[in-house]
């Protein structure tokens, strides 16, 4: 044996109660499991004190960019994350032509930078997944982003696709399972994707669930519309019979409070009737995004020259802060903005890292000046490159969420600008922390399986997401007394505590608490899909 994991409590991220034994690793995976102190190996770690659960999946990553740009990948690998999925929100970098890359890599900049001399060697999904398989520090899965695929066959056009460019659509999609994506994303709020009506997203869920993927849709509000919005994607689900996963599925905004129990029910209505449905979110009540976003569809109609020409425009920008501020434009949720509650917390122009911190609200009452007019003025001088956090969330919804048992944990997280959500370094042992041991809201075996095995069903993956013999050795070791977040939303990179080991296919990338740099991950490739 390589490796030897003795005296730990396993929990084996099936939700059994948890059992003390001896893991043993050769070769990248699980060889054995037995009782303590009956197995030898090459190297010992003595696991007494210590938790031994399955490497931790995150459901909804941004790092499409920053794993390949920065591979150590500490703010996942520090937290007990070995597997993520990228490819979210609908808005991606495969598959792409030049022209929409370029669009890609301006819109997206306050998501993933645009890294300067980043190596653009890819243009198809298969390329991309090529790419990760050269050494990442964690497995990565993809999802087709459908608002690309958008882009690549209609343009940035608010109108219905005709029928030739839903077969193209449809073939991208298709081209993307064969090539190994786990399913297909959407960013119902985001441009191009939001265009897309009812009868389109199924006629693509029909393609995603033949190839044997699932649909993971941000939808169209979280905000005003938001129950409605999550029976759109239960009815695509049903009637496409595609598999749906529903991303970051809070619920915001104050029209919202107290409304979690009404969206289990739905939930809990389809599930009876025989949809497959499971759903993540992140343990913060902020949300995180790029600042544009907040933008009516019909003003970023045609890409970012024509966006950036409306937000130059007096009768333009006055129709948009009457839709942002007084009836709630469809990108904002449908939700007048409160601008006190809008954070600018990353920016490209290091002139205006003043703003950095603190609401727009604050920052134009410091300038003088009108909220929307630093809102336009900053997203025309950043070219729609700013990020921001939205503080619209509500604690009985995100604990009455996570308490269900379709749920599955994902960190959103961003992991570039000033200051990045928290939640891209904390998600996970903010999980363990603060919703295991100091609230009780979760048992720790219980919330072990929401992190692990269940994520892995849903990918399909057939040797991840528990403690088993034969299976992939993505393992964490953490102290049950002690795991917490540290990052906070002043000082957002920081490690956690209490998780002194991490092990991708075997491969230590946190040992006795020090990162190793270790590029064991690789692409996880959809293994039902249709070739």
């Amino acid at each position: 044996m390589d490796l030897l994991l003795r005296g730990a409590t396993i929990v084996d991220g099936t939700g059994e109660p948890a059992k003390r034994g001896d893991v043993a690793v050769r070769e990248g995976r699980i060889a054995a499991i037995t009782e303590p102190g009956t197995g030898t190996a090459s190297r010992v770690i003595d696991a007494g004190d210590l938790v031994l659960a399955p490497g931790f999946i995150d459901m909804h990553a941004h790092s499409d960019l920053q794993i390949l740009a920065n591979p150590d990948h500490l703010a996942k690998v520090s937290q007990g994350v070995t597997s993520e999925v990228l490819g979210q929100d609908g808005l991606s970098y495969a598959p792409v032509d030049d022209e929409v890359l370029a669009a890609l890599r301006a819109q997206l900049a306050g998501w993933n930078d645009d890294p300067a001399g980043f190596d653009w060697n890819w243009r198809s999904v298969g390329e991309y997944l090529d790419r990760l398989d050269r050494g990442i520090a964690v497995n990565a899965a993809y999802l087709v982003p459908q608002g690309t695929v958008r882009m690549l066959a209609v343009g940035f056009d608010d109108r219905p696709a005709t029928e030739s460019e839903l077969d193209r659509m449809k073939e991208l999609v298709a081209t993307g399972l064969r090539e190994g994506a786990a399913g297909m994303s959407s960013g119902l709020t985001y441009t191009p994707g939001m265009y897309a009506g009812t009868e389109e997203l199924v006629a693509l869920c029909e393609v995603v669930g033949t190839h044997g993927g699932f649909y993971s849709p941000h939808h169209r509000s979280y905000g005003a519309g938001a129950l409605e919005a999550f029976a759109e994607m239960v009815d695509i689900s049903r009637r496409s019979g595609c598999p749906l996963h529903l991303a970051h599925a809070t619920m915001n905004f104050s029209v919202n409070k107290g409304k979690a129990p009404d969206l289990l029910r739905l939930l809990d209505d389809a599930v009876a009737d025989g949809c497959d449905i499971t759903l993540d979110t992140y343990p913060y009540l902020p949300g995180a995004t790029y600042l544009s976003a907040l933008l009516p569809s019909w003003s970023a109609d045609g890409g970012l020259d024509a966006t950036l020409a409306r937000l130059s425009d007096v009768d333009a920008r006055e129709r948009i802060r009457a839709e942002i501020e007084e009836t709630g434009s469809d990108g904002a949720h449908g939700v007048p903005i409160d601008w006190d509650s809008i954070e600018i917390n990353g920016v490209r122009g290091t002139e205006r890292e003043h703003l950095v911190g603190h609401s727009v609200a604050e920052s134009a009452r410091r300038q003088g000046v009108p909220s929307a007019d630093l809102f336009f003025d900053t997203l025309i001088a950043e070219r729609l490159g700013t990020s921001c956090l939205m503080h619209v969330g509500h604690e009985e919804n995100v604990q009455a969420i996570m308490r269900h048992p379709t749920h599955t944990g994902g960190s959103d997280g961003l992991l570039v600008g000033t200051r990045p959500h928290p939640r891209a370094w904390g998600t996970f042992p903010r999980y363990l922390g603060h919703y295991v041991r100091e609230l009780g809201v979760l048992g720790l075996e219980d919330c072990v399986a929401h992190l692990t095995g269940r994520a892995a069903r849903r990918l399909r993956l057939p040797d991840r997401g528990l403690v088993r013999e034969g299976f992939a050795a993505d393992l964490v070791l953490f102290d049950p007394d002690t795991v917490a977040d540290t990052s906070t939303f002043e000082e957002p990179r920081q490690a956690a505590t209490g998780i002194p080991y991490v092990f991708v296919n075997g491969v230590a990338a946190i040992d006795d608490g020090r990162p190793t740099g270790a590029l064991a991950g690789h692409s996880l490739r959809n293994p039902g899909r249709v070739r």
